[in-house]
């Protein structure tokens, strides 16, 4: 049989079904949306991940007794009253010591400097004081090119005058009436889609449970690592205390690439602070238990209930979706990914395993 023919069989069966072609014309409409407007749509996206978080805690008061609509207005609340506690205390001290940080940084590349510029005087065999010097220049050039990227692309993108309205303005509402007008929302896209729709449904629970899992999980990680690192790095008495746990608290939404990211801030702070003494490396391995705690403790008991990517899966995810939206992209691949293995698993096995043998015995 010629691939043609497997292929048209294959296009025959599962193209039959009509929640299938429901599903595939769905994707393809969400995923040019976002191609085309993700910019603009992120704002919606952002109220949809805090709107999914939020409905756990309606779920918790419904179940206690309360109505469905004090319960919505009890959980709004508890947002604005959460994004006012960091906009008055929690941003202005990060503000603050960023700058100091920023004022600092030459400091921070002397001390490294000097550190590295020892291996010619310790390993004269080695290395040698002009391939250091070369080095140490070339390091600069291009840290200073993607640190200026970074910083322009973030700043244009996230904290323009026009960015920050949308964001002040859209976010709220679109918390508001996603959690007020839930039922009418669902009630409207079911109306779009065929009476009998097994795959649908069987994608929409798996999502469902793996997207909640991962949003209160990540959310509830954020803090703990956050919380955890700031009270460690206080007893140590690492200067930046605050800056440095918000920002290895985040690093948790980027799996594998985050935690590595980040060692450069603390070390950088820990060298200028300490010089190159035991006290950096007591800083650097309480920091290293940390993440291990985190990675091998925390994750466990947090995504118990979840179907882990392989490792490799999130890599090439992040890689993928990170090219393609940016650094929205980075943060939403792991429930992309999670929705094309959803779409995977919900696949009629029988069409999967009679390919597999057409192609083999082909």
């Amino acid at each position: 049989m010629k691939l043609f023919d497997i292929i048209n069989q294959w296009a025959n069966r599962y193209f039959s079904q009509p929640d299938a072609i429901y599903l595939v014309a769905m994707l393809l409409i969400g995923a040019a949306l976002l191609m085309a407007f993700g910019g603009a749509l992120a704002p919606v996206l952002t109220g949809l991940v805090i709107a999914f978080l939020l409905q756990g805690v309606v779920t918790e008061l419904e179940q206690r007794r309360v109505p469905r609509t004090l319960a919505v207005y009890a959980a709004f609340l508890l947002f604005l009253g959460s994004v006012l506690a960091l906009v008055l205390l929690v941003v202005p001290l990060l503000w603050q010591q960023l700058q100091s940080f920023l004022q600092v940084l030459p400091s921070v590349a002397q001390r490294l400097q000097e550190g590295v510029s020892n291996l010619a005087q310790r390993f004269p065999e080695y290395v040698t004081q002009e391939q250091i010097s070369a080095l140490l220049e070339q390091g600069g050039r291009e840290v200073a090119n993607v640190g200026g990227a970074v910083i322009e692309t973030a700043f244009s993108q996230v904290f323009s005058l026009l960015g920050l309205v949308l964001y002040v303005v859209f976010v709220p509402i679109t918390v508001f009436f996603f959690l007020k007008d839930k039922e009418r929302l669902v009630s409207a896209v079911r109306e779009m889609l065929p009476t009998e729709r097994p795959m649908i449904n069987t994608v929409t629970a798996e999502m469902n449970t793996q997207l909640g899992n991962y949003v209160r999980g990540k959310a509830l990680e954020i803090l703990i690592v956050g919380f955890v690192t700031f009270a460690a790095f206080l007893i140590l008495g690492l200067n930046y205390a605050a800056l440095l746990s918000v920002i290895v608290g985040f690093s948790v939404l980027i799996p594998f690439v985050g935690a590595a990211v980040v060692t450069l801030p603390v070390f950088a702070v820990a060298v200028l602070q300490f010089g190159w003494s035991t006290d950096l490396t007591l800083v650097m391995a309480v920091y290293a238990i940390l993440q291990f705690l985190d990675g091998n403790v925390l994750v466990p008991l947090l995504f118990s209930e979840a179907n882990d990517l392989h490792p490799l899966a999130i890599i090439i995810a992040i890689l993928a979706f990170g090219s393609l939206w940016g650094i929205w992209g980075v943060f939403f691949a792991i429930p992309l990914a999670t929705l094309i293995k959803a779409i995977f698993n919900a696949w009629p096995r029988s069409l999967v395993a009679a390919t597999a043998q057409q192609l083999n015995e082909k």
